[in-house]
């Protein structure tokens, strides 16, 4: 590791111009790259301060050994600049986008002589088109064998369709008029590409004219009174509509939007994109990144559209080669297909403008990228976001049921925190409550590193001040361990023993003990946790706390933070168990906040429950509306009499007449 001061720039050395800059390490490997409008000001940020940096970026600092730029003339230069040294050098300190699995297309083989229509995946190629990406490739197999009616191409394999050449016999989809056989020469080339560029204009968007054109032929059809042909082109007509219907429109006037959202943790972020051409969403597709630096989401909506847009084959020039363009160049068509004029974003990225500029650039025309706030583009952005949101869900799911992943981050919590075994039993507790209101904890228990709901436990908090999240995370502490150590003198036994047979569950469900205990929290929580454990005598539970702010981990009586490495799968389940633990949390303090909402004066009428309640309610409408009626108004809801209606009034108004006043705490009690 190097000391950053041994390879600050010299004062005054730095130009004040924009550029790009790169970290080297010790091999001369780009550890790190980044662009600046002011290359002085944003270099000497490295190495005024270097205790008052994220510990990622220090991180970064210490395991480079030189740093080195390159000033451009503009900041969409810098931009262009930066990207293709990040696809160069594919620095390790960058983020870095990925798939969330292999997304298939559909593909059509424009650059083989009889043009086919199949699903592929992976990296695209030069003279294919592509459609989509879809969700499942049985999706694009029952789009094409629904427009195979209309439009009838080869979708065999080269095998194939040498063998049925030889044999002059097509296969059984050209016995049943879903392939129009060029093998055996029931069309020639050109008409077979001709019938493969219709079938990619019908994919692009461009519906009407075909649907137009058989109305007319069976309009025609049944003038001639060929009925069957006529029947035939009905047929037709309902397939291309049935696979238009599938493609519901989500965006009025044909609006052309790639919709990106984002769902992010402290290690994580997920992003989902939808690809709406026409009003339609043409496809959707999602990446995973490691957030091995510290970035906001601004920050990574910039490196997403850097690096997704610029690696897109299309706009590298790798386009196809279809009606007669040159190999590797791109029509405009394309670029205008791969880069829409308008990107849906749920936080601008620091250097809109820039960004707009570079991509303009790229597609040939203007491109806006903005937020919206509200109508149906706000509505679509939100259903990607929760597309988004169930994707990272579903990674860390993956993530964490992988039997070897589980184990290696048990053994480096182990390492990290000096535990004499591996914690195959840890508890996570968590504090939640609302301005002191409401208190209460969770307890979560995770075993071999999956979460066991069974043993979760919640608590009600009372005995501290509702702001002191120490003092309630000692009293739940003391609460779960002082249970605990009653069944042990009880003589009640963990599951797994027989002499625990036959006990009631709720008698014995404290007596298992963890082998590390996390607190949400830092320091003086963690201090709060082990001072309860000492009050009880408990020596052999470990305990640590974890920071949300910085994902440090805190040990007892340790003035300095453990600091695990951003891909380790330790800290990774630390989270887990973190999160868990607020969530579960937050659940229960929302159910208590709810329940007491609904309580009222009502819950003190005697033989008055909670159907008859909501009789009450529905009549009038609210609490404050029924306070200011007279018994002879309560009196006349249905199933109510005389001496119900009385008591239900002496409860809204206990000081015997004061009406006015006891409707003003009602309507206080509704705001």
């Amino acid at each position: 590791m190097a000391d950053p001061a041994s390879y600050r720039p010299a004062p005054g050395s730095i130009p004040e111009s924009p550029g790009v800059y790169r970290f080297r390490d010790e091999r001369k490997r780009v550890v790190y790259v980044g662009k600046a409008k002011n290359l002085r000001s944003r270099l000497n940020s490295y190495f005024a301060d270097f205790a008052g940096l994220h510990p990622r970026t220090q991180s970064m600092l210490r395991a480079a050994a030189q740093v080195e730029w390159t000033v451009v003339g503009t900041e969409v230069e810098a931009l262009q600049l930066e990207y293709s040294w990040i696809k160069e050098f594919d620095p390790r300190f960058n983020v870095r986008y990925r798939d969330d699995k292999s997304y298939p297309y559909l593909a059509v083989l424009m650059d083989e002589e009889f043009p086919r229509v199949q699903v592929m995946r992976g990296a695209r190629r030069r003279g294919v088109r592509y459609f989509g990406p879809y969700s499942h490739a049985w999706a694009i197999r029952d789009t094409v064998d629904t427009l195979l009616r209309v439009f009838p191409v080869r979708t065999c394999s080269a095998g194939v369709f040498k063998r049925a050449g030889q044999i002059g016999r097509p296969c059984l989809l050209g016995y049943i008029d879903k392939c129009s056989a060029p093998c055996v020469g029931r069309i020639d080339a050109a008409a077979h590409r001709h019938l493969a560029e219709e079938f990619c204009d019908f994919m692009a968007g461009q519906t009407g004219k075909f649907i137009k054109r058989l109305e007319t032929q069976m309009r025609e059809a049944a003038a001639a009174e060929e009925f069957e042909r006529a029947a035939r082109l009905r047929d037709d007509i309902q397939a291309l509509q049935r696979a238009m219907e599938k493609q519901a429109v989500v965006l009025p006037d044909g609006t052309d939007c790639d919709v990106i959202a984002l769902a992010e943790d402290q290690l994580e972020a997920a992003v989902q994109v939808f690809y709406v051409r026409g009003g339609r969403v043409r496809g959707q597709r999602g990446w995973v990144v490691d957030k091995v630096e510290d970035v906001h989401t601004g920050e990574l909506v910039e490196h997403f559209l850097g690096q997704v847009y610029g690696d897109d084959p299309v706009l590298r020039g790798e386009g196809s080669s279809r009606r007669g363009e040159g190999a590797g160049e791109a029509s405009e068509a394309e670029r205008r297909a791969a880069i829409p004029r308008e990107v849906l974003v749920p936080e601008l990225p620091p250097d809109a403008e820039s960004l707009e500029e570079w991509l303009a650039g790229r597609r040939g025309s203007r491109v806006s990228i903005r937020v919206p706030q509200r109508g149906d583009k706000k509505a679509l952005l939100e259903t990607v976001a929760r597309n988004a949101s169930e994707s990272l869900a579903l990674h860390k799911m993956r993530r964490a049921s992988d039997l070897t992943t589980r184990s290696v981050a048990m053994h480096e919590i182990q390492e990290a925190l000096g535990l004499d075994e591996a914690p195959l039993r840890i508890e996570s507790y968590d504090v939640s409550n609302l301005q002191g209101t409401h208190v209460v904890a969770s307890m979560v228990v995770f075993e071999d590193g999956m979460a066991r709901k069974s043993e979760y436990r919640r608590f009600a908090i009372k005995g501290v001040d509702g702001s002191d999240d120490v003092a309630a995370i000692h009293e739940v502490i003391s609460r779960r361990f002082r249970r605990y150590l009653d069944e042990q003198s009880a003589g009640f036994a963990p599951e797994t023993d027989p002499e625990a047979i036959g006990v009631p569950e709720a008698r014995r469900k404290f007596a298992y003990p963890p082998n590390l205990v996390v607190i949400d929290g830092g320091p003086a929580q963690v201090a709060a946790a082990v001072r309860a454990l000492d009050e009880l005598g408990v020596v052999d539970v470990a305990v640590c706390g974890l920071a949300k702010r910085l994902e440090e981990v805190w040990l007892p009586g340790e003035d300095e933070p453990v600091i695990l490495p951003r891909s380790s799968e330790g800290l990774y389940l630390l989270q887990r168990v973190r999160d868990e633990a607020h969530r579960f949390a937050i659940t229960y303090h929302r159910a208590k906040r709810a329940a007491a909402l609904t309580a009222s004066e009502l819950d003190t009428v005697p033989g008055l429950g909670p159907a008859r309640r909501a009789t009450l309610l529905r009549q009038f409408g609210s609490l404050r509306k029924l306070t200011a009626a007279t018994e002879e108004q309560i009196a006349q809801t249905p199933g109510f009499g005389q001496v119900t209606a009385h008591a239900v009034y002496a409860a809204l108004h206990p000081d015997n007449g004061s009406g006015q006043l006891a409707g003003n705490e009602g309507a206080e009690r509704d705001r």
